[in-house]
């Protein structure tokens, strides 16, 4: 597996990684992994199974029994158990209680081989929040994916009214900041810089300029 080359594309919450991977797979031809909709999926799941966010057992028998596939065309298609839910996986509420369950290193445990399995030839690009410190810390190339929280919430809100969702910039903002405070403090692999990444802030960068930037990192 170690012959497989990796990119890891690391970063908090609305930085781009999900664009900026999906294109420099397309580019490289190589696999993509969207961690952050496994998660997501996951949330999906357990919010349709009237869970509480706190059992952490149920939780991770539903984590166990779940099927996701994942279709990278012009949008990233997934599907939970056979039904697409691409549609609900940008909203507020999936992604603020795929946050809470993503802290449990149970939880964690349960989906990082499932992770792991996405490592096929050419290659995988992997997009995440600890793709480069926990799931694949042998990559070859490493790159992490910031931008300011409040250009984040700008690009957020822009996201959801294109797609018709209802959205408040200050409750965005606020929500960003909390999930990064969140994400940065958990015990099970917190969000941070991966040894040896390449450092983006992309606050001031257009999108193209990011994934050239990503490419020459490969190329």
């Amino acid at each position: 597996m170690n012959d497989i080359p990796v990119l890891t594309i690391d970063g908090p919450s609305g930085a781009g990684k999900g664009t900026v991977s999906r294109a420099v797979s397309k580019i490289l031809g190589w696999h993509y992994l969207d961690s952050g909709s496994i998660y997501r999926s996951l949330a999906v799941a357990v919010l349709d199974a009237g869970l509480d966010l706190n059992d952490v057992a149920k939780i991770c028998a539903v984590a166990e029994a779940m099927s996701l596939e994942f279709e990278c065309g012009d949008e990233l298609v997934v599907r939970l158990n056979g039904g697409d839910i691409s549609g609900r996986l940008a909203t507020e509420t999936t992604g603020n209680a795929a946050s809470i369950i993503a802290a449990y290193p149970e939880v964690r445990a349960v989906l990082l081989q499932k992770q792991k399995d996405f490592q096929r030839l050419p290659g995988l690009v992997a997009d995440g929040r600890d793709m480069g410190s926990v799931v694949f810390p042998e990559a070859k190339y490493k790159v992490y994916l910031t931008a300011s929280a409040e250009e984040r919430a700008l690009r957020r809100y822009k996201q959801l009214i294109e797609k018709g969702i209802d959205a408040n910039l200050p409750q965005i903002t606020r929500e960003i900041e909390e999930r990064d405070r969140r994400d940065s403090q958990r015990a099970s692999a917190p969000l941070t810089v991966p040894e040896g990444a390449h450092y983006i802030d992309s606050s001031s960068l257009s999108i193209q300029q990011v994934i050239d930037q990503v490419v020459n990192l490969v190329e």
